[in-house]
């Protein structure tokens, strides 16, 4: 496996995510199952191929488990043996590919048949169960790992120094606001011992720029509607185009055509507004989200984006197009409790009421992020 002399661009992308001193290493090579006790990132956007790279180790595998006892001696620990290739998936991730079996390992381009070693899980504690069940594999792929809980990132770092495992994860690291996806990541950045980066083009139709991020944006009657900066964090899909303006689209831009509107509302509104409410004062929030569910024109997000986006001297008028996507207070009031933790759970229900706004929306989002309230029957 050889060493990527980096180009400076990667170079400054990697310093930016705050990785420690690692080896890159070209993400061609058949992979080397001899090298034990690695921790191994595969990050890029959306179709940038982490899940590809993933079922491409595991095709290797096959072949190397076709090699003699000679070989299976420098790829063993104790009763682990690293071409036994185990993948993981999350469950919330489990409905992409439903025409795919279920024990696929499945990316755009196709699928791996895996049998019995495939599972989805929901947390760290499933996985060490799994480790525990399966202690023939020696290299565990956790496909989007910085979906789980934290706690993940120490299971993993201790079956990996023990027992000589290899864990390979295929995630994205960066999510659609361009920022550290979250405190899991954080720490699979700070554990892994190897990287490979994993770029694609950028996917507006005038650009052909190698791009590391994702995009995500909405479909509204042919128009692409940019998704707002307080978007839920978490938002299920990606596979096939939607033209369902409730289900985002998601795609990879270059800093160029990344189009993100409203980060600017964030902080100097919506942000100050969910401070107020949880100091006791709901009136200004509540007036902001009636603006935002019945006239966004009379709204502050509405004056901050025309401003910013319509009467600048460099107008962006794509941007506005994220207002005609339905939810947008919804969204709001998801984003200052989920990721904020601002409103309790009294003030969402009570907002909820007093509003009008749409219950299965938020139902489905808030649990999504981990923040699952009973809104159904209130």
């Amino acid at each position: 496996m050889s060493e990527l002399k980096q180009p400076q661009e990667t170079v400054k992308f990697l310093k930016s995510l705050g990785f420690p001193e690692l080896t890159v290493h070209t993400a061609f090579n058949h992979f080397d199952f001899r090298r034990g006790g690695r921790r191994i990132l595969v990050i890029g956007p959306m179709g940038s191929g982490k899940t590809e790279y993933s079922a491409r180790v595991w095709r290797d595998s096959l072949v190397a488990l076709k090699k003699s006892d000679i070989v299976k001696y420098q790829t063993s620990s104790g009763d682990s043996d690293r071409r036994k290739v185990f993948f993981i998936r999350s469950l919330l991730d489990k409905g992409r590919f439903p025409e795919y079996p279920e024990d696929a390992l499945a990316y755009r381009g196709g699928y791996e048949k895996c049998g019995r070693n495939i599972a989805a899980i929901g947390d760290s504690f499933a996985l060490e169960e799994l480790l525990e069940a399966n202690r023939e594999a020696g290299t565990w792929i956790v496909d989007e790992a910085s979906f789980y809980d934290e706690r993940i990132a120490y299971v993993i770092k201790r079956y990996s120094e023990r027992r000589d495992l290899i864990f390979i994860f295929p995630t994205l690291i960066l999510n659609f606001r361009k920022d550290i996806f979250n405190p899991t990541a954080y720490l699979l950045l700070e554990h892994a011992t190897d990287v490979f980066p994993l770029t694609a083009y950028c996917e507006h139709k005038d650009c052909i720029l190698d791009s590391f991020y994702t995009y995500r944006y909405y479909r509204l009657e042919g128009k692409e509607c940019p998704a707002l900066y307080f978007d839920p964090l978490i938002v299920i899909g990606g596979d096939r185009e939607k033209s369902d303006p409730r289900e985002p689209n998601y795609c990879t831009r270059c800093d160029q055509h990344h189009y993100l509107p409203g980060k600017e509302y964030t902080y100097l509104v919506l942000k100050p507004l969910g401070e107020k409410a949880s100091a006791g004062d709901i009136v200004p929030l509540r007036k902001e989200l009636a603006s935002l569910r019945g006239s966004i024109e009379k709204s502050k997000l509405y004056n901050i984006m025309y401003d910013e986006y319509v009467g600048s001297a460099s107008p962006q008028l794509i941007n506005m197009n994220a207002l005609l996507v339905p939810f947008v207070a919804e969204k709001a009031l998801a984003y200052l409790f989920c990721e904020q933790n601002l409103v309790s759970e009294q003030q969402v229900k009570r907002l909820i009421g007093e509003l009008d706004l749409n219950k299965e929306y938020l139902s489905k989002t808030l649990q999504d992020n981990k923040r699952p309230i009973s809104l159904m029957e209130s």
